[in-house]
């Protein structure tokens, strides 16, 4: 492979607390080096549209700390056609632009690799979405905060469920993966996680509660990824009233707030890691289409194809330790 002298990027798909650490660490090891860098506006559908901006050192100051996306972020229908891949070819050739990282989830993933692909262009992937449902990493950038966001909102609703002795439905992110509600389910002493990896029988939660009941075990919580089969947790709320009135039952959907704020230690540090892996993969021409991750601790290159396709499974273990510690 020819040497690397121009590299770009760009943030897809939904934000993540800690993109802005990435970028920050792709931008100053790419100039360290003495690469030129550009940064792509709103992810694949600024590269389609020519929203690309050279990028100094100064333009990542004081960004480590902050949420969201400095880049923004956006999903595009056009670069998942050969004529929108075909345009954004031409807009980062003209450029020079012989590298690309892209920070993002599966579909943005999908995306980079089948232009790699397609135009030669060597892209190191950044697996950077909260729910932590990317194969090839211990953990996700974002992951990390949207948990502890979570952790914070469920020890508030604790306390106000302990003041009227209530039974609270708490919905947190997940539509595909649930480990946002595995561990702040566990980290806060739910007496019920649902996921979506795993069919949970609703009649046998109900009958825990009514035995909770039986127990005067008056203040309940239930996390519920947002993804489980049984449905929303206002639905949940629903059989719950109907099959035992007696149980003051409330809702609480957590939403949005999950994937702002400032981002944790553990996610400033994961992406500083990885944007400077990145870089560095991309100078020594080692991979093609390959998603840099964390694997016990230590850097660990998988191709995309690895990263989309394989699934983390929640194992047993989880479940039997939080029935244990919620009996």
């Amino acid at each position: 492979m020819k040497k690397v002298k121009n590299i770009a990027v760009l943030t897809s798909g939904g934000d993540a607390p800690g993109m802005n650490a990435a970028i920050r660490a792709v931008v100053r090891t790419g100039i360290y080096h003495k690469l030129n860098v550009f940064g792509v506006m709103y992810g694949y559908r600024g590269m389609i549209q020519d929203d690309i901006v050279p990028m100094d050192s100064k333009s990542v100051a004081n960004i480590i700390q902050r949420g969201g996306t400095i880049l923004k972020t956006a999903r595009s229908k056009e670069f998942f056609t050969p004529e929108g891949r075909k345009k954004a070819y031409e807009n980062l050739k003209k450029r020079g632009v012989d590298g690309l990282v892209v920070i993002g989830g599966d579909g943005s993933f999908k995306g980079a690799h089948v232009f790699s692909q397609e135009f030669g262009i060597p892209c190191i992937g950044l697996p950077g979405t909260i729910d932590k449902d990317i194969s090839g990493t211990d953990f996700t950038i974002g992951f990390d905060t949207a948990a502890n966001t979570a952790i914070s909102a469920i020890d508030k609703i604790r306390d106000t469920a302990d003041a009227h002795d209530r039974l609270f439905i708490v919905e947190v992110m997940g539509r595909d993966a649930g480990y946002i509600a595995l561990y702040s389910g566990l980290a806060t002493g739910a007496e019920h996680i649902m996921v979506p990896e795993r069919p949970s029988d609703i009649e046998n939660i109900v009958a825990a509660l009514q035995d909770n009941e039986r127990r005067k075990k008056l203040v309940n919580i239930i996390v519920v990824a947002e993804g489980c089969p049984h449905g929303s947790a206002t639905e949940m709320a629903e059989v719950v009233r109907r099959e035992i009135p007696s149980f003051d039952t409330r809702v609480c959907i957590l939403g949005h707030i999950q994937r702002g704020g400032s981002p944790s230690c553990m996610d400033r540090i994961i992406a500083s890691r990885l944007g400077y892996a990145a870089v560095k993969a991309l100078l020594e021409g080692k991979y093609q289409s390959h998603m840099a991750g964390v694997i016990n601790n230590e850097v660990r290159y998988t191709p995309f194809e690895q990263a989309i396709k394989t699934t983390e499974q929640i194992g047993e273990e989880w479940f039997g330790l939080y029935r244990i510690l919620a009996s």
